[in-house]
């Protein structure tokens, strides 16, 4: 098969990417689609390395060329944070977006704005040999504390995109996707994925 695996079960990263991917010349399938089901601890130290070990274990697991990401929000008033668990940021367990959003707010209360912040993405692409190749791309812009926008996921109803006068949850997937951490990461994957797959 000849064919890119989508590695994640995340369904808002999987529309983001099918829609990226569209005008590629790359077929690609997800892990439902080929009735895979993997979960991948990440418990690395950096983005790259996260985004790897995704892309290998689905690559092992499949047979296919797998593709992975691992993104973040960066708060420069945070130190960096939440940073690499952004998807885990949170006092109590089984919350979701809007609870790790407003928790983000609760630490930025008393930090002088505005609260200047960078969405991450590491790309990792990795054939089923164990080769992986990796791309990144950043979004800068500032975190809002209302929220804005039905559009994304995660973190994007606060992330104010200055030039745009939007938050990531207002664009439309167009825009979201000439100007997104995972578009400009993927951009920077292209050449990879054109030689892996010969197009």
């Amino acid at each position: 098969m000849n064919k890119l695996l989508i590695a994640t079960n995340n369904q808002g990263k999987i529309a983001e990417l099918k829609e990226l991917l569209a005008n590629s010349g790359i077929e690609f399938v997800t892990p439902v689609q080929i009735n895979l089901q993997l979960e991948v601890e990440e418990d690395g130290s950096t983005y790259e390395e996260n985004a790897g070990k995704k892309a290998a274990a689905f690559a092992q697991a499949s047979g296919l060329i797998s593709l992975a990401d691992d993104s973040g929000l960066e708060v420069n008033a945070l130190d960096g944070a939440p940073g690499l668990y952004s998807a885990r940021y949170s006092p109590k367990p089984g919350a979701n977006d809007a609870d790790r959003r407003a928790f983000l707010l609760e630490n930025l209360k008393d930090k002088p704005r505005p609260w200047k912040a960078h969405f991450h993405a590491t790309i990792a692409i990795a054939k089923p040999s164990g080769e992986i190749e990796y791309a990144e791309g950043n979004c800068h812009g500032e975190i809002i504390s209302e929220e804005r926008g039905t559009g994304g996921f995660g973190y994007d109803p606060i992330f104010l995109i200055a030039e745009q006068g939007k938050t990531m949850a207002e664009l439309g997937m167009e825009a979201k996707n000439e100007l997104s951490h995972r578009a400009r990461a993927l951009t920077a994957a292209m050449p990879t994925l054109k030689k892996f797959f010969s197009v």
